[in-house]
């Protein structure tokens, strides 16, 4: 069954600001067939990948990541955000459109030789995601791939990840 995962995105306009079109995934999630499509197609495209680390940043990385690294049966590495980690720490700053904000891993969450997936829900302007592969790739793994449930394409985020082979499994202009 080819699933449309557009049929569980609620558009809500002018959220959280007046001017963006704002991709709603709760319905997505709250509706277990689609929900279950959407990680099994993240998941054969980590293996197509031949990842054998998932990792997923906050917070809505680890909706998808998570069952992801079940379905594969890989393990699964958070980045968060500064002063969540319990152990030592690597950090990667990395620029806003007003400021900055930094990311955070283990560092033995990840090491030479592993082949890293990284799955998130959105791919908009891809500073965030581009954080990500920093970070992995200085604690000396490589990133194999990333992957999303929405791309805005009109951002062109995958523009940062030259490179990098990324699936998207909905895309839609800003």
């Amino acid at each position: 069954i080819i699933m449309n995962y557009k049929d569980y995105i609620a558009i809500v306009e002018d959220f959280p600001i007046k001017g963006i079109s704002f991709k709603d995934i709760t319905p997505l999630l709250q509706n277990a067939e689609a929900f279950t499509a959407a990680v099994k197609d993240l998941s054969e495209f980590a293996k197509e990948v031949g990842a054998n680390v998932i990792v997923g940043p906050e917070s809505r990385g680890f909706i998808f990541g998570c069952p992801v690294a079940v379905e594969c049966g890989l393990s699964f590495v958070p980045i968060r955000k500064p002063g969540k980690l319990p152990r030592e720490v690597a950090v990667k700053e990395y620029s806003l459109e007003y400021g900055t904000n930094k990311l955070c891993i283990h560092k033995d969450a990840v090491k030479q030789g592993d082949k890293v997936i990284i799955i998130d829900d959105l791919l908009a302007t891809g500073g965030t995601v581009k954080a990500a592969v920093e970070l992995i790739e200085e604690l000396g793994a490589t990133v194999v791939g990333c992957a999303f449930l929405i791309e805005l394409t009109e951002l062109k985020g995958s523009a940062l990840l030259e490179g990098k082979t990324i699936k998207s499994l909905i895309q839609y202009p800003f």
